[in-house]
């Protein structure tokens, strides 16, 4: 299970890094964060199991960040940690699908519990989703079957434009409301089409009611629901990535995903698919080897390829003059090639095979370790020219990474 710390306080988010027993569990820390609207991104990017979030923090507290969490990622488990032990703030946890609260502070025993709690949890859920998808498979539904051609009916050509807003009222009538103010249709294409089919539709059923799966010939359709056309996007771009993950997880192979472009009209919905498609196939007649997603705005004009590597190449060199600021974040990279964070995210790591967190790791450890061979400055110091203001936590990266301590590293390599 991958852990993901998001808390303003440095003491709280050492304390927990350096004292809980990461390397004698079953948990990961991949990543930290001061407040939420660093973290979410970095989320993005690592794809934990489990969030743990402080509530008070500057910028994007922990209840919006959960409010998010819960609409796009709905599959993390999140544990919210607190130094006001107040009611309400309890009850707007529970209400956003918090699975536990706790009180600070804290000690390794309480979080050791709490994640193995939550962890139980996530796993019992995940073995019902597959219980009940491999039921769905042997079983069938009638009322999911009339749902699944209702809204395929919407990426068909033999629909008329008028039918589409009876058929949103016809599904609705069924419980199935996919009225929203943007869309955008997710086309996905994998190897073997039956297993992935049901994996998409298992992601679906988690997303809270924003995302809907149908099968296609070749793999599912996805339709994403949005308040905003950013929105829209994002939740794209995050649905896309957790399908890749998980298809690659399951063993699945030739996975193409093409994102259509962001609409504002239920009638235009095929227009989303058209895109999705049009691009998905460009995806597969270049047949690469590794699993691809690529949207419209990489695409530029959906009829002909955008310079997507030079993008990336754009990046990896905004990346490589200011990685020694701490405070680089995925967003002011994504900000520099004018892509939206979500998207920036997929893309870099869809072309380089790193998240943006791996490179930036990269990159700043290979400074150090040039630093640490080359000359006696401290590693405090190196900590700070490397991109990182606390060198406990550069020590405890560098280890992490290169298998030594900064110092073990100089002894090695300086004598």
């Amino acid at each position: 299970m991958k852990v993901f710390l998001a808390d303003d306080e440095i003491v709280v988010r050492e304390g927990i890094r350096e004292s809980f027993p990461w390397d004698e569990t079953p948990y990961t820390l991949v990543g930290e964060a001061p407040d939420g609207e660093m973290a979410l991104p970095m989320i993005r990017d690592t794809n934990p199991d489990i969030v743990i979030t402080d509530i008070k923090m500057p910028f994007m507290d922990g209840i919006e960040l959960c409010r998010i969490l819960r609409t796009q990622m709905p599959w993390i488990g999140i544990i919210v940690l607190s130094g006001y032990d107040e009611f309400e703030y309890a009850r707007q946890c529970i209400q956003l699908g918090v699975r536990e609260y706790l009180v600070k502070p804290i000690n390794s025993e309480n979080l050791r519990e709490v994640l193995d709690k939550v962890s139980k949890q996530l796993s019992d859920e995940r073995k019902a989703i597959e219980h009940a998808a491999s039921l769905r498979s042997r079983i069938g539904s009638d009322e999911q079957l009339v749902k699944a051609k209702l809204i395929a009916s919407l990426y068909s050509e033999e629909a008329a434009a008028e039918d589409s807003h009876s058929v949103l009222k016809h599904l609705h009538s069924m419980g199935c409301n996919i009225i929203a103010p943007f869309y955008a249709v997710v086309d996905a294409a994998y190897q073997p089409v039956s297993e992935g089919q049901a994996i998409a539709f298992d992601l679906a059923e988690g997303s809270g009611g924003v995302m809907h799966a149908t099968s296609s010939r070749t793999g599912s359709v996805l339709l994403v629901m949005g308040d905003t056309a950013e929105d829209a996007e994002e939740r794209a771009y995050a649905f896309a990535a957790s399908l890749v993950r998980e298809l690659e997880r399951a063993g699945s192979s030739d996975i193409r995903v093409g994102i259509g472009e962001i609409v504002d009209n239920p009638e235009d919905i095929l227009k989303s698919f058209k895109s999705a498609r049009h691009i998905r196939h460009i995806l597969v007649d270049r047949a690469e080897e590794k699993a691809t997603i690529l949207g419209t705005r990489e695409m530029g004009d959906v009829s002909e390829e955008s310079g997507t590597p030079e993008v990336i190449s754009e990046a990896k060199l905004y990346m490589s003059q200011h990685f020694t600021d701490p405070n680089l974040m995925l967003q002011d990279v994504a900000k520099a090639v004018g892509m939206s964070n979500s998207r920036f995210s997929t893309v870099f790591s869809q072309q380089t095979g790193q998240t943006f967190t791996e490179y930036l790791i990269y990159l700043r450890l290979n400074k150090a370790r040039e630093m640490l061979k080359t000359t006696n400055i401290k590693s405090s110091q190196i900590a700070r020219e490397s991109g990182y203001n606390d060198s406990h936590y550069f020590s405890y990266i560098f280890k992490k990474n290169v298998g030594m301590t900064p110092s073990e590293y100089r002894s090695q390599y300086q004598n």
